[in-house]
This record gives structure tokens, C-alpha cells and sequence, in this order.
């Protein structure tokens, strides 16, 4: 941007109609700034790279591509121009954020993410029927436009190889970014339209999946890893319809010609979403309403923030509540941030407590965070345990989570939500859950030493071992439920009674009919979703 601000900041208009008004971004072939068209008043997005080397090349390529597309999902161009420094692209002007701007937030769902991948698909198919291919698909060159339903708009047609056009790139390069190339290219093989089908494919998968298949912590491995194909998205999301699987899957096949067109993958993702919507229109279903998932996460943060700086003596009166308040709006804007603030309210009660406490929760509140990083609204779940446990429906844990991707946050949560449940009811007396025993003395006020409570801690869960038996086989049926459910109802059964045999078999002592209730209303919920 610091070559073309000048230029900006010296023009009345540029190219007689269009004048900036602030930057938008910038990358390496040039700068993107909002400008005001002012002919007929309306508001663009104008792109301004300089005249060096091949980026006014490729800018003058993406303009003619651009040109060519009269797509919903495809970016205008309005206008294209040229000065003695600068190539000018105006394209419409749509707020919003990139498909890579919303992954990394959290707030792309499975559908949205479904839905944007169908509108990209409409987008390529109507650029391949004019002879474009967009060869640079990926989350950045995506943007998602504000507004209540996915809006798509497919950006930065820059490297687009166009019939009878020729190349930008010299023999041997292979242009766009290297993550979500296809293999055939990486091989030396002609691009066709199967390497943006390609592409797509790895955006979904990335999405559904919540990492990249193929990104590694070195080039020369990514392209291994690519060549090698995709892992199958059922490894990562069982729970997902067996059509929308097949799809993905035949969108990464390493064989370009076995892969499906972008108009035909398109038809079959959106024939995947109307059978879903009508088998759950054709029976009971668990409908959850769509701000559910923003508001629950929050609430939950906000209850762990203000009940801890409640329990735990330290914080003035009234501090809870502000906490709890910060925390919840944290997470509304900002998931990571939201559950930061929370899990860092108790360390300071700690440290009053036991500089070793609050080490050892330190310790255990950064890896939760971590675990969490790519659904950090999932993170507050744990504090569903202390919600649950007075009302003896902690074997709900699993469902609870059951929409998480990965089976390792699934079983994490669902251990850290027991322990929580175990750590609440020792600070108010209450008897322990499952046990139903009184938690014994730690006796380790005022240790500085992180070592010495977590041995502290240890020998207690050892002296009462309910929470910690009853804990894992509560995560281990939360890791087997979304596997079990793809499976069908009598897997789903049949995990259902492991489920119970191993809640009262392993310890003898706890109350069973909670749990048959809880193992009942899970597999219930499960056959009907």
C-alpha cells in the first residue's frame, strides 16, 4: 500500500471518476482501497496495482476474465483503466468478511460452510462454461457478504488461465497457493477446470473438518502430503450424512478425470441438504434454534467467570457480576478472547489460596484453551458439569458435546466438565458426584508448590475413584457417539448399553437410575437428530 497511498493522496480522482476514501487491504501485486464513484455516486472497491513486472499483467488478465462473468457469486468489475504507474480495476463493493476471516473466528458452521461451498461451485461452473479457469481458489479469495444468509462472492481472477489467452507463467511454475493445488499440477499436468473443483473440496473438508488435510510445517511436506491424497473426512467427522462424505471425498480424488464437474458437485451437495432437511421434517427432531449456538457458549462463560469470583474469597462485592458480564460479551465478539477472560478470573483467588494452585490451574486452564483453539466456543462446556451434577444428569455430558468435531475435544471436555463437577462440589461441601462421599482435605494452603497439589489432588481422586472411573467412561462414550450414530440405531444401542454396563459395573455404588435415564434420553436424541 505504501507505493500507491502517495499516488492516492496526490489525486483529486482517479482516472476522472473515482475518488478513495480509505484503504481496504493490500497484498503483494497491490492495494485495494473503497473509492466513490463519483458519476453516478455509488461505492467500489478499487483495486490499484502497480506497472511492474507481471502484476499489471495479471491485473489487466483478472479485469478481462472479470469482464467476461455475469454471475451473482462472481465479483463485478465496472471499470478498468490505466495510468503512466498504475492499472485500476473498480469492482462492486461488498461488505463482509473472507471465507479464512470466518473459519478462524469460529462462526462458520457445517451449513454455512455447505451453502458457501454450493455458491463458489455456481460461480466456477458458469466461469468454466466461459472458458475461465480460476487456478487461485482458495478461503482468502472467497468473501462472505454481511447479511443473515450466505452471500458468496468469488474474488481475484488474477492467475485466471483463459481459452485461447496466453500463459502468464513460465514452464515448470506452478501459480496459486500451494495448499489447495491439485496434485495434477504440482505434477506438471495442463490445469483444468478439475484442479478449482479440487480446491473446493479442500476448503469444505477444512471447514467441516476444523484443520487443513494437507498443511504440514514445511512446503516441500504439504506437497507430499498432497500428492499422497486427502485423509478420509469420515476420520474427523463421522457424524456426518454419508452423501455429503461421498461428495467431498470425490472432490479430492487424486485422478482429475474421476472427479466431478463444479455444476454437478454443486447439484449434489444441494441434494445432500434437501434430503437432510426432509428426513428431519419427516418425523420428531431436535430443532435447535440458530442463535443457540452463539448464546449458549456465552452464558456459560459468563456463569464460569461469576461464580468463581463468587466461590473463591478475594474479588470485592459485586465483581462477579462484571466478570460474569465481560465474559459473556467477550465471547459474543470474540470466542478466544470471551474464554480467556473467564478461565483467567480464578488464578489470582488461587494464588491467594496457594501460589501452587494457581500455577497447576494456569497449566490446566492454557491447555483447555489450546485443545479448544480451532471451536473456542466449545471451551466453556466444562462448566456444564457443576450445572448438572446437583441434578445427578452428568451422564448428559456426551450428548452434550456431541457436536464437536474432534473426538479428542469431545472426550476433553467431558473429563474437564466431571472434574469441574467434583472441584465445585468440595468447595461448597457438597458430597461428591456418583460416590456421593464428602471430598477429603487437600492440605495445601499457602503451597507454592504446583507439584505438591497436583499430588495433593491425585491422592484424593485415588481415595474416592467414582469421578475419575465414572469420568472416562464418559469420555470414551462421547469420542464413540458421533461414530456410533453414523453407524445407525443399532450401533447406537449397542454403544448405549456399554454405555450403562460400564457406569455401573465399574462402580457399584452409583445410583443407576440417573443413568439409565441419561443413557436412554442420549440414544433417543440421537436416532431422532
Amino acid at each position: 500500500m505504501s507505493d500507491t497511498a502517495p499516488a492516492l493522496l496526490q489525486s483529486e480522482l482517479v482516472l476522472g471518476r473515482y475518488r478513495p476514501l480509505r484503504p481496504l487491504g493490500s497484498g503483494g501485486s497491490g492495494s485495494v482501497w473503497l473509492a466513490r464513484d463519483e458519476q453516478n455516486g455509488l461505492d467500489v472497491a478499487l483495486k490499484i496495482v502497480p506497472r511492474e513486472g507481471k502484476a499489471a499483467s495479471r491485473a489487466e488478465r483478472e479485469a478481462e476474465a472479470a469482464a467476461r462473468l455475469r454471475h451473482p457469486a462472481c465479483q463485478r468489475v465496472y471499470g478498468f483503466g490505466r495510468d503512466s504507474q498504475h492499472v485500476y480495476i473498480a469492482y462492486e463493493y461488498v461488505p463482509g468478511r473472507t471465507f479464512r476471516e470466518a473459519m478462524r473466528s469460529g462462526e462458520l458452521d457445517d451449513a454455512s460452510a455447505i451453502e458457501a461451498a454450493i455458491q463458489i461451485l455456481d460461480a466456477l461452473a458458469h466461469a468454466h462454461q466461459h472458458g475461465i479457469v480460476h487456478r487461485d481458489v482458495k478461503p482468502s479469495n472467497v468473501l462472505l457478504a454481511e447479511g443473515p444468509r450466505v452471500s458468496v462472492r468469488v474474488l481475484d481472477f488474477g492467475l485466471a488461465q483463459i481459452q485461447e489467452a496466453e500463459t502468464l507463467t513460465a514452464q515448470g511454475d506452478v501459480p496459486g497457493t500451494l495448499a489447495y493445488i491439485a496434485p495434477e499440477r504440482l505434477a506438471g499436468s495442463a490445469t483444468t477446470e478439475a484442479a478449482d473443483v479440487w480446491a473446493v473440496g479442500v476448503m469444505l473438508w477444512e471447514a467441516l473438518a476444523g484443520r487443513h488435510p494437507f498443511w504440514r510445517s514445511s512446503m516441500l511436506d504439504t506437497a507430499r502430503a498432497i500428492e499422497s491424497g486427502a485423509p478420509a473426512l469420515e476420520s474427523m467427522r463421522p457424524d456426518l450424512p454419508r452423501t455429503l462424505l461421498s461428495a467431498v471425498g470425490r472432490a479430492l480424488d487424486l485422478d482429475p478425470g474421476r472427479r466431478p464437474g463444479a455444476a454437478a458437485l454443486a447439484g449434489t451437495l444441494r441434494l445432500a441438504g434437501r434430503k437432510r432437511r426432509r428426513r428431519k421434517g419427516s418425523g420428531p427432531t431436535l430443532a435447535v434454534p440458530a442463535f443457540v449456538p452463539r448464546l449458549v457458549p456465552a452464558a456459560l462463560a459468563g456463569v464460569a467467570a461469576a461464580w468463581t469470583a463468587w466461590a473463591i474469597p478475594f474479588y470485592p462485592s459485586g465483581w462477579a457480576v462484571g466478570f460474569g458480564a465481560l465474559a459473556v460479551g467477550g465471547v459474543l465478539l470474540d470466542a478466544r478472547v470471551g474464554v480467556a477472560l473467564a478461565l483467567a478470573v480464578p488464578i489470582l483467588p488461587l494464588g491467594n489460596y496457594a501460589l501452587g494452585a494457581a500455577v497447576l490451574y494456569t497449566l490446566l486452564a492454557f491447555g483447555l484453551l489450546v485443545a479448544s483453539w480451532r471451536e473456542p466456543r466449545s471451551a466453556p462446556l466444562f462448566v456444564l458439569g457443576p450445572l448438572l451434577a446437583p441434578l445427578s444428569a452428568l451422564g448428559l455430558l456426551p450428548l452434550a458435546t456431541l457436536g464437536l468435531r474432534s473426538p479428542v475435544r469431545r472426550g476433553v471436555q467431558v473429563a474437564a466438565a466431571v472434574a469441574a463437577a467434583g472441584i465445585v462440589a468440595g468447595i461448597r461441601g457438597a458430597p461428591l458426584p456418583f460416590g456421593g462421599d464428602r471430598v477429603p482435605a487437600f492440605r495445601v494452603a499457602a503451597s507454592g508448590d504446583p507439584l505438591h497439589v497436583a499430588s495433593a489432588l491425585w491422592q484424593a481422586l485415588a481415595s474416592r475413584p467414582a469421578v475419575g472411573v465414572e469420568a472416562l467412561v464418559l469420555s470414551a462414550v462421547a469420542v464413540l457417539l458421533p461414530f456410533a450414530r453414523e453407524r445407525g440405531l443399532w450401533a447406537v444401542a449397542l454403544l448405549g448399553a456399554a454405555f450403562l454396563a460400564g457406569a455401573l459395573l465399574l462402580v457399584p455404588t452409583v445410583a443407576a437410575a440417573p443413568l439409565v435415564v441419561a443413557v436412554w434420553a442420549t440414544c433417543v436424541a440421537v436416532a431422532v437428530r
